[in-house]
């Protein structure tokens, strides 16, 4: 009875890594997001890296805690289906209108400096003391990048991690409370652990001479990234 317990845990826990390692693959959302806002906003590798888990931690623990709590009170597996599946609808429509106020903000602001880079060439003086004007804006980017990370993370709480609660949790159950933990676990840790490789090598790959000409246009491209990720979970569902 005990090696049937351990062959049956051990084939869940096998298949967490590899349902979580190509959910993770195939999901651009899971990483498109974090390399070009990265890229773009000029943070380090480190710093999106961190961001990147943080993120993934909610993603995975927002479908735990609903499959547990769904779960514990008996609720049916298809009402909890059917919940994820609303959570992923929202989750890419808010991707898709994040994506595109981005690039809009980011336009409005690129033809901003550009109006008042031409009023300055033709001897427009502004009165404005120098301090002052780095310290605003530099005020500006710190609150416009905390913001951004606020808001990618309520993005990705929202998420939903769709194989988890029925391909895993449900028959993990089903051998016992205590064998869901190491299959949750295994299927976090992998989902985590391929977000951040994915975004490491593509923050790389990004810096290559090729996408060099693309650097001053990185906020708009970012948003609309982003908000192209967000369309093919729409329409491909992955």
């Amino acid at each position: 009875m005990i090696d049937l317990f351990m062959d049956t845990l051990g084939i869940l826990v096998a298949s967490a890594i590899g349902i979580g390692f190509i959910h993770t693959l195939i999901g651009v959302d899971h990483t498109l997001p974090f390399v070009v806002l990265g890229r773009a906003r000029g943070w380090s590798l480190a710093r999106t890296l961190r961001l990147t888990a943080v993120c993934g931690l909610g993603h995975v623990a927002s479908s735990v805690l609903l499959g547990s709590f769904g779960l514990g009170l008996g609720v049916a597996l298809g009402r909890l289906k059917g919940v994820e599946e609303f959570r992923g609808n929202l989750a890419a429509w808010v991707l898709i209108v994040f994506g595109l106020v981005y690039a809009a903000w980011s336009m409005a602001r690129k033809r901003r400096s550009q109006r008042e880079a031409h009023a300055h060439e033709t001897g427009v003086v502004h009165a404005h003391g120098r301090g002052i004007s780095v310290a605003h804006q530099h005020g500006s980017d710190v609150s416009g990048a905390s913001l951004t990370a606020w808001s990618l993370f309520v993005v990705f709480v929202l998420g939903p991690c769709e194989p988890l609660i029925p391909l895993l949790m449900v028959p993990a159950l089903d051998l016992g409370a205590m064998a869901a933990v190491p299959v949750t676990l295994a299927f976090a840790v992998t989902t985590i652990g391929t977000m951040m490789v994915v975004v490491a090598a593509a923050y790389y790959g990004l810096r290559m001479p090729a996408f060099r000409h693309l650097e001053a246009h990185a906020h708009t491209l970012a948003g609309l990234t982003i908000a192209f990720s967000g369309l093919l979970i729409q329409l491909l569902g992955i």
